[in-house]
C-alpha cells in the first residue's frame, strides 16, 4: 500500500496521525494498535504516539520489530522517517536482554545475553540491595522477595526485564463458567485469551463492557483460589452477585473482606480501602495477601491502585495477575508500575469499537456554558486561589441550569454527579431527590440503587462514590456538576456510568455544566481529553438555550 495511497502519516516526533476516513484505516488501526497509544480521536484525524513502554508493552505480548516497521512501511502515505525507524528497532531490543528466570540451584536470577547492560545496572544504587551473589558473569542471584522491585528498577533505567520464572499455580479450586441463557461475547473471550496466554497483565475494556465477566472467564481458565481486589463494598456484592450467577461458584464459597466483614474463602473480594487501612503506622490486613496460596489475582479499575497495593503487588511476582479498567490513565504518571508490577496490556478495545458492535450505548456529550452572574463573578475574581475552583464549581446558577435539564428529561433514569457535598446537598433538595454520599450506609446505598434500578425513583444525586463499578443499567442520563478537579479518568467514568445498552436502544446522554471564564473551563478541557482521544466529541451550548 506504500504508494503514496496509504492511511497513515509517520512523523519523525513518534507521532501518526490515522485518516479515518480512509477505507484501510480499520485494518491500520488493527496494525498499530499492539504498539501506538491513542492520543487523540477526533472526528477525522486520530493521532498515535509510539513510546517507549508502548513498544516495549508490544514486545511483551509477542510482537517483534519486524512486524511494528512493517505496519508503519505498509500504511504509511509518504516514506517513513528512516531514524525513527532504527529507534524502534533500538528500543524494542532493550527488551529481554535481561531477563529473570528461576535456576535449578541458584533460584530466583537475572541473567544477561549483553554482558554490558549487566555491567551498568548492577552499578546503579537502586539495584544493588536487590542482588545477591554473582555466580558467572552474566548471571546473578535476585532475592526471591525482590522480584517486582527489580523489574520496576530496571523498567525506569530503560532495560525493562523479561520475566521467565513463572506462576506457582497457587491452591486449587474448581471455577467454571455457567453459560445457561447467555455466552462471553467475543471480545470478552480474546480479553481472557489474551491475558491467560500471557500470565499476567492488563485488560483495557470501556466501561458498561462486562469487564466482570473477563474476570470470571479468568478464573475459570485458572480454577484456583482468586484473591479480587475492588474499589468498594457495594462492587465488591456486584462483584460476588455477578460470579454467583455466572459461573459455578456458590455464595458460601465466595467471601467479602471489607470494613464491614473479614470472610477469607476460596474466592475473596476486598476493598482498597481495607486494604490501605494503617494502623500505628503499619497495614495490618496486607496480610490477606498471605493468608491463602492465591492462584490468581484480579484488580477491578487497576487504574486506581493506591500506592501501598503497588508496594505489595511487587511481592507478588509468583500469583497471575489481571488488572481490569477502562483506562490506563494514571493521574500519578505510575502507568511503568502497572506495566512492570501487575504486566503488560494483553487486550485493548477502542469504545466506539465496542459502541458500533451494539455492546455499550452510543452517547451524545453535551458541555453546557454557564455565565457567572455580576456579583459571582466579583466573588470569583478575588477568592484565594486554591478557593477559586470550588466555588466556579459550586454556584447557584448552575443549579438552576441542573433543574432544567432533569426537567428536560424529566422520567429518564438520570444521575447527577459532583464532588462537593454541601453542593449535593443543596441539589438533592431544589430536585427532591436522594443524595449518596460517603456517610450514606452500604445498606441505605443499596437499597436507593435497588429504587433506581427498579424505576421507584428516577432521580439520584451522587457524590464520587458513584465514579466506579457501580451497575446502574437503567442511567440513561448523568449531569455533572463538578468534579476531581482535571482528572480524565473520572471523565471516563462518569460517562461510563451510562453506557450500559438500554433495552429501547436509546442513546446515553452526558452533559457538563461548566462555568464560563474561569477555571472550572480549563479543567473540563483537560478533563475531556481522554473521551475525545476515545472519539467522543462535546457539543457546547450556551445555559440560556437550556433555561
Amino acid at each position: 500500500m506504500n504508494d503514496g495511497s496509504g492511511p497513515l502519516i509517520v512523523q519523525s516526533d513518534k507521532t501518526l496521525l490515522l485518516e479515518t476516513g480512509h477505507d484501510a484505516a480499520d485494518e491500520c488501526r488493527r496494525a498499530i494498535a499492539p504498539f501506538a497509544e491513542l492520543e487523540r480521536a477526533p472526528e477525522h484525524v486520530h493521532t498515535y504516539r509510539v513510546t517507549p513502554l508502548g513498544l516495549w508493552n508490544a514486545r511483551a505480548a509477542g510482537h517483534d520489530a519486524e512486524q511494528v516497521v512493517d505496519a508503519l512501511v505498509r500504511f504509511s502515505r509518504y516514506p517513513v522517517p528512516h531514524a525513527l525507524l532504527v529507534d524502534i528497532a533500538d528500543t524494542m531490543d532493550r527488551y529481554g536482554r535481561l531477563q529473570l528466570s528461576k535456576h535449578p540451584v541458584h533460584g530466583l536470577v537475572l541473567t544477561t545475553t549483553d554482558r554490558p547492560v549487566l555491567e551498568e545496572v548492577l552499578r546503579s544504587k537502586k539495584i544493588a540491595p536487590l542482588v545477591g551473589q554473582r555466580f558467572d558473569p552474566d548471571t546473578v542471584a535476585v532475592h526471591p522477595s525482590e522480584r517486582g522491585q527489580i523489574k520496576q528498577v530496571l523498567l525506569k533505567l530503560g532495560w525493562p526485564a523479561e520475566d521467565f520464572a513463572g506462576y506457582v499455580d497457587g491452591e486449587a479450586h474448581p471455577i467454571e463458567l455457567d453459560q445457561d441463557g447467555w455466552k462471553l461475547r467475543p471480545y470478552q473471550e480474546q480479553a481472557a485469551e489474551g491475558f491467560w496466554h500471557g500470565g499476567s497483565g492488563v485488560v483495557v475494556l470501556p466501561c458498561g463492557a462486562g469487564k466482570t465477566l473477563v474476570g470470571a472467564a479468568a478464573m475459570a481458565k485458572a480454577k484456583a483460589t482468586t484473591l479480587i481486589l475492588v474499589t468498594n463494598t457495594v462492587s465488591a456484592r456486584q462483584w460476588k452477585h455477578e460470579l454467583v450467577k455466572r459461573t459455578s461458584l456458590t455464595e458460601d464459597e465466595i467471601g467479602e473482606y471489607s470494613g464491614a466483614r473479614k470472610e477469607i474463602r476460596p474466592v475473596t473480594i476486598a476493598t482498597y480501602q481495607v486494604m490501605t487501612t494503617k494502623r500505628k503506622g503499619v497495614y495490618p490486613h496486607l496480610e490477606l495477601f498471605d493468608s491463602r496460596d492465591w492462584g490468581l489475582i484480579v484488580y477491578d479499575e487497576v487504574h486506581l491502585l493506591p500506592a501501598p497495593v503497588f508496594k505489595f503487588t511487587a511481592d507478588l511476582q509468583a500469583r497471575r495477575r489481571i488488572g481490569l479498567t477502562a483506562t490506563l490513565v494514571r493521574e500519578d504518571g505510575r502507568e511503568g508500575d502497572v506495566f512492570s508490577l501487575i504486566g503488560p496490556k494483553r487486550f485493548d478495545a477502542p469504545w466506539k469499537e465496542i459502541e458500533a458492535q451494539g455492546y455499550i450505548a452510543p452517547a451524545d456529550c453535551c458541555e453546557v456554558r454557564v455565565t457567572l452572574t455580576d456579583s459571582e463573578r466579583l466573588s470569583y475574581a478575588t477568592a484565594e486561589p486554591e478557593e477559586r475552583y470550588r466555588f466556579c464549581a459550586t454556584t447557584a446558577t448552575k443549579r438552576r441550569v441542573t433543574q432544567a435539564l432533569v426537567e428536560k428529561h424529566r422520567g429518564t433514569p438520570t444521575l447527577v454527579i459532583g464532588q462537593y457535598i454541601d453542593q449535593l446537598d443543596e441539589l438533592g433538595e431544589a430536585l427532591d431527590a436522594p443524595v449518596i454520599k460517603g456517610e450514606t450506609t452500604n445498606a441505605q446505598r443499596e437499597k436507593l440503587f435497588d429504587a433506581f434500578r427498579e424505576g421507584e425513583i428516577s432521580v439520584l444525586v451522587v457524590s464520587k462514590v458513584a465514579n466506579f463499578s457501580i451497575d446502574l443499567p437503567e442511567a440513561t442520563v448523568a449531569i455533572q456538576v463538578s468534579g476531581t478537579f482535571g482528572s480524565r479518568q473520572e471523565e471516563a467514568q462518569r460517562l461510563g456510568r451510562v453506557l450500559r445498552p438500554k433495552a429501547d436502544g436509546h442513546m446515553a446522554h452526558f452533559y457538563s455544566v461548566v462555568a464560563r471564564d474561569t477555571i472550572d473551563q480549563d479543567f473540563a478541557a483537560h478533563r475531556q481529553r481522554f473521551l475525545a482521544e476515545q472519539g467522543y466529541s462535546y457539543r457546547i451550548v450556551d445555559a440560556d438555550d437550556v433555561l
